[in-house]
């Protein structure tokens, strides 16, 4: 095996594994808001939106006949047969490190694989309803963890580049299936403008990306769909919103295309230059043109953006079968 091709399983472990815990804390958080936050305006809780989210409607009902509080908490926190699942994710970042042991920093190892063995003693009172949110909070907290023994821990060299990149490209993904998702299930009706329900479900939608206090710092009174959709999306103060990650992966890739360890590589990601168009544009534009379709847009470009990563860095047939449970 030659180095290049040694190097281009490595780049891979690394963009992977950082897309796996991103994927993991985001879910977390979305299921702990919805067990606390989200109610319909019967006052009901409705968790299909988050099977939904995940384009998992298929899956989901070749086992449960009904999206309630119990199958899809159990199908996204320790069903073995999801490939979208808290435990499956992990997982998955644990191989990823697994294959990384000689370039990781024992912390980082030990941290993965202490949350993976911590996933697989859960029990089910351990995510009945009751328990659900110190549960996900703690799942939450073990995956910036990992962030930070990342940043502490891992050598500045291209190895980090394509792991950042893997972040930001997950954290994208998910942010706008989020708000594809839940943007026109939460437009009120003129009846609900302003009511405790409306406030309260866009409250959830913040929380579910740890928004509403940076939100607040912009937007100190009111919140409208046209204010929520905007600030997630084009805020650029907000780290993880769609334009802040845009920008990010931007710089990411600079850095990879000039890195002297690369040379003879050639990146050049049609892509992102598609998207940052698309997050050039203003939040009425968007939306006048309709939310769901320009964020169709953004999902094929984020898409693509991976398959270009792929071609030009990885061993094309591997990113592949480890992004079959991302869609």
């Amino acid at each position: 095996m030659s180095s290049q091709s040694l190097l281009s399983r490595f780049a891979e472990s690394h963009f992977w594994m950082a897309r796996y815990v991103e994927r993991a804390e985001n879910l977390a958080r979305i299921l702990d808001v919805n067990e606390t936050f989200a109610r319909d305006r019967t006052g009901v809780q409705d968790w299909l939106p988050i099977v939904q989210l995940h384009a998992d409607d298929e899956a989901f009902f070749k086992k449960h006949d009904e999206a309630n509080a119990k199958t899809v908490v159990h199908f996204y926190i320790v069903d073995r047969n999801n490939p979208n699942s808290i435990i499956e994710s992990i997982r998955a970042a644990r191989e990823n490190a697994r294959s990384l042991r000689h370039l990781v920093s024992i912390e980082l190892w030990t941290q993965l694989n202490v949350f993976y063995r911590w996933l697989e003693g859960l029990k089910q009172r351990d995510y009945d309803l009751r328990n659900l949110s110190k549960l996900c909070g703690e799942i939450t907290q073990k995956c910036q963890l990992h962030t930070g023994i990342v940043e502490g821990t891992m050598f500045r060299d291209q190895a980090l580049g394509f792991y950042l990149i893997g972040k930001q490209l997950e954290r994208a993904d998910q942010l706008t299936r989020l708000v594809d998702i839940k943007y026109h299930r939460l437009l009120p009706k003129p009846s609900d403008i302003g009511s405790p329900v409306d406030v309260s479900q866009w409250n959830a939608m913040l929380r579910s990306v740890a928004a509403y206090q940076a939100f607040r710092r912009t937007h100190p009174s009111g919140m409208t769909p046209a204010l929520v959709a905007g600030f997630l999306l084009f805020n650029p103060g907000f780290s993880r919103s769609l334009k802040s990650c845009v920008r990010e992966i931007r710089k990411l890739v600079n850095e990879l295309i000039d890195n002297p360890a690369l040379e003879g590589t050639t990146f050049c990601p049609q892509s992102l230059d598609k998207l940052e168009r698309q997050v050039a544009v203003a939040v009425n534009d968007a939306i006048d043109r309709g939310v769901h379709e320009y964020l169709d847009d953004i999902q094929v470009a984020l898409i693509a953006l991976g398959k270009e990563m792929a071609e030009a860095y990885f061993d094309q047939e591997s990113s592949q079968a480890q992004a079959q449970g991302q869609n």
